[in-house]
């Protein structure tokens, strides 16, 4: 079972604001990611926080066969953090990862994104 776990903050982003704000729209924006990328989505819950009148983020989960992607928004900074792991026993789901990725920074476009990749795995190996 092993899977590239990517860490990711996204600052000042330049992507639709409604992404930071509302939790329908981050909704739609992760679960595109990981259907792009050829994941399979087993479930999800996206919450908001703040009011329909004065959004202050959500916070969003994304269930995978392959594992989970979750992300926080806080508008009020302009930034976002994401968890994105991708595994599976019996192939290599890298490309997956780095699609799911590419499509959550194209939308959110920020300025400055720090990513740290975890490569895990390897218990078979052992």
């Amino acid at each position: 079972m092993e899977g590239l776990h990517i860490l990711a903050e996204f600052r000042t982003c330049k992507g639709n604001p409604a992404l930071l704000k509302e939790a329908a729209a981050l909704e739609k924006v992760c679960l595109n990611a990981c259907h792009d990328a050829g994941l399979t989505v087993v479930g999800w819950l996206f919450h908001p926080f703040g009011t329909p009148e004065a959004p202050a983020g959500a916070t969003g989960a994304v269930i995978l066969a392959e594992s989970h992607l979750t992300v926080h928004t806080w508008p009020e900074l302009g930034a976002a953090t994401l968890d994105l792991y991708v595994c599976n026993f019996s192939r290599d789901n890298r490309k997956a990862a780095e699609t799911a990725y590419a499509r959550l920074l194209q939308a959110f476009q920020p300025e400055h994104a720090d990513r740290r990749d975890i490569w895990r795995g390897g218990m078979g190996n052992r």
